[in-house]
């Protein structure tokens, strides 16, 4: 048996000697270790309590900006054949960024992006990049996203950023180490849309965040669908080579914290200012009870229903969106007649772009302006309109197509300024003695048809940057005031025409290269990012024939099989170009 441990009495262990030198020494380093505990910075005790709190296998990030990226090397998680994702080392991450927390309670920003620097010349160095390597040989089939690899609700705190790496895997499960792949991604609600954004580190490894505002709480779906890998949506026949795969449908509950975000305000001249929007579509009505009108309309909610500040400012019911608007780093005015002519009165107006353009001129002067009789616009025109109330108040819209410079054709898109006569025609609306205080400007769809590939399209760019830059000169060099031009990005093009030669993956590549080559000229003043506003109703042909988000409502079978379509997100378009033209 084994031998009973008697413990001597606590009086008798006091009379040793030794044992006064050891309890006194013991308590020194419990004095010691207290002094260590408390020295320790909050923000590793916060770290260690949240990391314990999230015992999946995921991070979700939350950056002390909402800019912030996690570089491939410190990605908080690793890889291998047999397991795709393994459990976050918080110590190890948390070294590597220099002791910052990656768990910060209480971010109070808004998600956001901008044109990456120098965009060109690093997209066609991405673009071109060779493999040599199997790493970079294979083709992405997969993604490991740890968190987001399904199972369960995942719940996340609303207002807070939440920034995910994950990793692009081959068809064998191992990681591929090249960039350039193209996933559409989307959260929606009850009543919440938008396109989470998602970064490229140009190794193999994203990142996607999210978040909702906190008055939106509730469970939401996030789609992530890799339409095509490796730039190969830029190719000239891109449909050859399309994935168009879901490779995640994970439900989220997101939960009302504490954070505070900042309330939207209402859209200045200077909003315009921002090159890349991340915006949403909030919900703020609904009837269920909406039957189509004879004249294809949706009047779900009466004219007059009232817009919930800080989404927007006006009367919701004459989007006839059934309570959807959309919003980005400020909030949209939604215009009266009254209020849209006083703006236009006695301006000019110029549009050039393709025929999304022809749409919204028509959604302006039919649904805003109060001229329902004006049933069609062409492609080409230049006339004078008239406030039916007080045909004092007029304003002159010119429209020049420019998918050709023949305006019964197409694809030729920039390639049409080759055209002597083209620019003629263009700059003699430059030349009088009055000339438009406006330009709005647009270009891709018919781009993406015509240039073999992005390096040629990027030629084209320069080409028409400069042709606009010489048109301004001219301008400014008779004494004129400089109009104010504004680039309208082209839209996301929808269900069938997601994998065509205007896809996405194309069109926002070529909104980022003209872009940046219109600014190098110093030609644009503003942006409006018409790519963001389509992009959540995108993926089928509910809001759009594929191309055009502002067809004329009808009821007739539209191209989905069902009666009628939805116009609303060109309605809103029109209401946000108002805000750019009447914004001060």
């Amino acid at each position: 048996m084994p031998k009973k441990v008697v413990i001597s009495p606590q009086w008798a262990l006091w009379s040793i000697p030794m044992l006064h030198w050891r309890a006194g020494l013991l308590t020194a380093l419990v004095l010691v270790g207290m002094v260590v505990v408390w020295s320790i910075d909050g923000c590793t005790v916060k770290t260690i309590i949240q990391a314990w709190r999230y015992q999946q296998d995921y991070l979700a990030v939350r950056s002390h900006t909402p800019n912030f990226t996690l570089p491939h090397h410190i990605l908080p998680f690793s890889l291998d054949q047999k397991n795709h994702s393994s459990p976050v080392n918080f110590t190890t991450v948390y070294e590597k960024l220099g002791k910052k927390s990656l768990l910060v309670e209480g971010h109070s920003s808004w998600v956001s992006s901008e044109l990456e620097p120098n965009f060109t010349s690093n997209l066609i160095v991405r673009w071109s990049a060779r493999g040599g390597e199997p790493c970079k040989d294979s083709k992405t089939v997969e993604i490991a996203i740890p968190g987001l690899n399904g199972g369960e609700v995942i719940e996340l705190s609303a207002g807070e950023v939440h920034e995910f790496g994950f990793q692009a895997l081959d068809d064998s499960g191992k990681p591929h180490c090249l960039g350039g792949d193209y996933f559409e991604a989307d959260l929606s609600g009850e009543s919440w849309k938008s396109r989470p954004l998602v970064k490229d580190f140009s190794n193999g490894s994203y990142s996607i965040s999210l978040q909702v505002h906190p008055d939106f709480d509730g469970v939401y779906n996030l789609t992530i669908i890799l339409l095509y890998r490796h730039f190969e949506g830029l190719k000239f026949t891109p449909w050859r080579f399309s994935y168009d795969r879901i490779l995640r449908n994970v439900a989220i509950r997101f939960y009302k914290s504490s954070v505070q975000l900042p309330e939207l305000q209402a859209c200045k001249a200077s909003d315009f200012g921002r090159d890349v929007w991340s915006g949403r579509w909030t919900r703020h009505g609904k009837n269920d009870d909406c039957p189509i009108g004879n004249d294809g309309r949706y009047r779900c909610l009466v004219p007059d229903f009232p817009c919930n500040a800080p989404w927007c400012d006006g009367s919701l019911g004459i989007l006839e969106s059934n309570g959807w608007v959309y919003s980005t780093h400020c909030s949209f005015k939604l215009y009266s007649a009254e209020s849209a002519w006083n703006c236009l009165k006695n301006r000019w107006i110029f549009f050039w772009g393709d025929s999304n353009h022809v749409d919204t001129i028509r959604n302006i002067l039919n649904f805003v302006l109060d001229l329902p009789e004006i049933h069609s616009v062409p492609r080409r025109f230049d006339m004078n309109f008239s406030n039916p109330k007080d045909p004092s108040q007029t304003v002159r819209i010119t429209s020049i197509f420019n998918g050709h410079w023949n305006e019964t054709q197409n694809y030729l898109g920039l390639d049409s300024l080759r055209d002597e006569g083209f620019q003629n025609l263009l700059r003699k609306y430059f030349s009088e003695d009055t000339i438009p205080d406006t330009l709005i400007m647009n270009s891709g769809l018919h781009d993406g048809v015509h240039w073999r590939n992005v390096r040629a399209f990027s030629v084209g760019a320069d080409y028409a940057a400069s042709f606009w830059g010489d048109v301004m000169k001219t301008v400014k060099q008779r004494g004129l005031a400089w109009p104010r031009v504004f680039y309208r990005t082209t839209v996301a093009t929808g269900g069938y025409a997601r994998t065509l030669a205007f896809n996405p993956n194309k069109m926002e590549v070529f909104n980022g290269v003209l872009l940046e080559k219109l600014k190098q000229a110093g030609v644009v003043s503003g942006v409006i990012d018409n790519f963001d506003m389509t992009f959540p109703w995108h993926f089928d042909n509910r809001c759009n024939d594929g191309v055009h988000y502002g067809r004329a409502p009808a009821k007739m079978k539209w191209r989905d099989g069902q009666i009628g379509h939805q116009y609303f997100v060109d309605l809103m378009l029109a209401h946000v170009l108002l805000n750019a033209l009447c914004a001060r």
